[in-house]
């Protein structure tokens, strides 16, 4: 039939993406935590979908999130649920609910897509299992989680903070180990509870410096690299490059065997050996890198710790694209919970980004994600092609979705002759329609000629700024 409607009848765009968890994830975390024996007013799934539209639609605050989900109730069934929760029910369950539940769902999601979203390689390593350590300081507002530094000598309250340490797989771009501390805890004993397997190699700053636990990585085949501090006593026991009098020089300046001492208790109990690099960048600046590794070259060494940067670069992409600033709890179980769901969040979108294929921005894809949260169209095309899966969902030529021109593609005999229109990608200018009244007819195509007034307004659009006499001839009548 020529009258029917041909629009995607799937699921919403939320929907589609809580398809990428397994529905026998949440069970299996439900039952191992007993997750709804002592709250049971709200399912452990819909508490799951409920933060999760909190963390993609950026909310930042519980009443957000509930009346966020009440103005989609007519969409909610495709979500596993009937009506929007009131604002106490999440909260209730952001307290009695343990936040070890939206652990295990992270990792049970992690050890699904590990090997999905993982590359094959770096570029400029020829290593594997790269692990890189690092902490992020989150500031609260209350003292839930005590800060770092000292007290306030004015009788001021000093702000509370939680220090996110995290070990990410420089592969997959993702974390695979997380433990939230206190802000005031000293990053060093993070690198106590890590079990990673031999051949692994492990980069880090030099905060970690802490040479009872190298001897012990060292005897686990457990390789690092890591940066000498400046204070740091060793002894040189054998020079193998040294580079330093040569005039420019540029990459490795010295390669050295060194020791250092181990201490246990204050007295020293064996002497651990490394290996000392030198290396000055293109730029100037002069690093000291330490390794337990004898083997591998020291450029590669260099380019090791170049890699660390990657984490650095993750937790900005998660402060920056998921709301961490305000929190919706005033507890230490909520908080983490909410970091949690902000992990999954960033976890599921960078599967949906691989499995779509798309060259966009991670910051681009979450930003069009949230604008259409709730829109019924196919997401993996969605996210390749945003403006070819809008048009395709709604059955819309390219013209009559922008009011620009027709779709050349489903209508090859049509010719523009404004070469303007026909081959350089126009701005989209559809709003236009509810700033002046006359605008649908001026966009109207007439004996296959564009308008004229069609033309002035492109001219100058096309060149960033619009006339001031632009809306006075839209407003008149455009039958020209």
């Amino acid at each position: 039939m020529s009258g029917e409607n041909k629009r995607f009848s799937g699921q919403p765009v939320l929907s589609q993406i809580l398809d990428v968890i397994p529905s026998s994830l949440i069970k299996s975390a439900g039952r191992k935590h007993n997750a709804n024996r002592y709250y049971k007013k709200l399912p452990l799934r819909v508490h799951v979908v409920s933060l999760l539209y909190g963390v993609f639609s950026y909310c930042n605050g519980l009443r957000e999130i509930c009346e966020g989900l009440l103005a989609c109730e007519g969409k909610l069934l495709h979500l596993g649920f009937d009506k929007a929760p009131a604002r106490s029910t999440p909260s209730d369950a952001n307290t009695k609910r343990s936040y070890l539940v939206f652990e295990t769902l992270y990792y049970g999601l992690l050890k699904q897509y590990h090997s999905f979203i993982s590359d094959s390689r770096l570029k400029g390593l020829s290593i594997r299992n790269l692990k890189i350590i690092d902490s992020s300081t989150i500031q609260l507002f209350s003292e839930l989680l005590r800060g770092v530094g000292r007290n306030c000598l004015d009788g001021g309250r000093k702000k509370g903070g939680i220090k996110v340490h995290a070990m990410m797989d420089a592969f997959s771009g993702v974390t695979e180990f997380v433990r939230m501390t206190e802000a005031r805890e000293h990053d060093r004993k993070f690198l106590y509870g890590l079990k990673v397997p031999a051949d692994s190699w492990l980069v880090f700053d030099k905060a970690y410096n802490v040479y009872h636990q190298f001897a012990k990585w060292s005897k686990q085949k457990v390789w690092f690299v890591t940066r000498m501090k400046d204070n740091a006593d060793f002894h040189v026991t054998k020079v193998l490059v040294d580079r330093t009098r040569k005039k420019n020089a540029k990459g490795v300046l010295k390669e050295q065997y060194i020791t250092v001492a181990v201490k246990q208790n204050g007295m020293a109990t064996e002497r651990l050996k490394l290996r000392r690099i030198t290396f000055k960048t293109d730029d100037g600046n002069i690093y000291m890198f330490i390794t337990n590794n004898f083997t591998l070259e020291t450029v590669q060494i260099a380019t090791i710790y170049k890699n660390r940067w990657m984490i650095e670069l993750l937790f900005k992409q998660i402060k920056q694209n998921f709301p961490l600033r305000y929190f919706w709890g005033e507890s230490a179980n909520a908080v983490k919970m909410q970091i949690y769901c902000v992990l999954i969040a960033q976890l599921l979108m960078v599967v949906i980004r691989k499995k779509a294929a798309t060259k966009k921005s991670f910051a681009n894809m979450i930003t069009v994600i949230r604008l259409h949260l709730m829109s019924y169209v196919e997401l993996l095309e969605f996210v390749k092609d945003t403006y070819k899966a809008w048009r395709k969902t709604n059955n819309a030529p390219y013209g009559a979705l922008f009011g620009l021109r027709r779709d050349r593609d489903s209508n090859p005999g049509y010719s523009c002759p404004y070469n303007g229109f026909r081959d350089r990608p126009i701005q989209p200018l559809w709003h236009l329609s509810m700033l002046f009244p006359g605008f649908q007819d001026a966009m109207s195509f007439t004996g296959g000629k564009v308008n004229k007034k069609m033309r002035i307004m492109h001219n100058y659009f096309a060149k960033g700024r619009l006339h001031k006499n632009v809306q006075r001839l839209f407003t008149q009548n455009s039958s020209s």
